[in-house]
């Protein structure tokens, strides 16, 4: 059984985060082993409000030490990290137990806010882990926020700050969310590879569902390194499986809705 970890924060309804990475791993028939960040939680009392509760540093640091040193990876992926002794302690650990497959999510606000959490933590983020990152997967937000550029907002914005957070140390850069995109009419996200750029295109699924999405793709990326595929396959097939999963999307309150990870069975993507 390959085994693979996600460093990430929970999300108490279940749709993103560490809880998406795990349904992921499960349906690329992998173990998977958790490193709690922190405790996202809504309020359905004021308007679906986030609130986040940090994991404190000793405890952590115990998660890791289970997952790592106790368990050992093939694979790895971070999502929000929320303090600056997490970012710290993802960057000991990936380091120290040489992950390669390591896959950063650059995870820098919950849906439904419109602000980074903290530029200074998220400039941490890409200092301290960018460089050891052999796939980061911002979206077009982050990827404005990694890039210093304004707004990414167009094929050629991609494509520009794809450069600008290679030359900060990714090995290899995937900016997703090409859906949004002004008048898109196919999805269509952006892998760099530090010399060449690749289109990845699929069919634009029309919902509004799709709360844990970018957390989805990434561990779908980080599972198919796990299981021995080169970065690029391991993308094209993530953007199948999130095709497949936003295709099956559903609704669990009134104000947000998830992908549904089991879809994809019906394709066989693994036969």
């Amino acid at each position: 059984m390959v085994k693979i970890a996600t460093i990430a924060g929970s999300d108490a309804s279940g749709g993103a985060g560490l809880e998406a990475d795990l349904k992921t791993f499960e349906e690329y028939g992998l173990y998977g082993m958790t490193a709690v960040t922190l405790i996202a939680t809504m309020d359905p009392e004021n308007n679906w409000t986030h609130g986040v509760f940090p994991v404190d540093e000793k405890t952590l640091k115990a998660q890791l030490e289970t997952v790592f040193k106790g368990v050992g990876v093939t694979a790895a992926k971070s999502g929000m990290l929320g303090t600056f002794y997490a970012v710290e302690l993802t960057r000991e650990y990936i380091n120290t137990y040489k992950i390669k497959n390591y896959v950063l999510d650059p995870v820098m606000i919950c849906k439904g806010n419109d602000e980074a959490l903290n530029p200074e933590l998220n400039q941490s983020v890409a200092e301290k882990l960018l460089p050891l990152a052999n796939v980061v997967t911002p979206n077009l937000f982050e990827a404005g926020q990694l890039s210093g550029i304004k707004e990414v907002s167009s094929i050629e914005q991609m494509k520009e700050a794809a450069k600008i957070i290679a030359e900060k140390g990714a090995a290899n850069v995937f900016i997703k969310g090409g859906s949004k995109l002004p008048n898109a009419i196919e999805a269509v996200d952006l892998l760099y590879d530090g010399k060449n750029f690749e289109l990845i295109k699929d069919r634009l699924i029309k919902t509004n569902w799709v709360h844990g999405a970018g957390c989805t793709v990434s561990a779908a990326i980080a599972a198919g390194l796990a299981r021995g595929l080169s970065v690029y396959d391991a993308v094209v097939l993530a953007k199948k499986f999130i095709t497949l999963s936003l295709n099956g999307s559903f609704a669990i309150n009134k104000w947000v809705g998830p992908g549904n990870p089991t879809d994809w069975r019906k394709n066989n993507l693994f036969s």
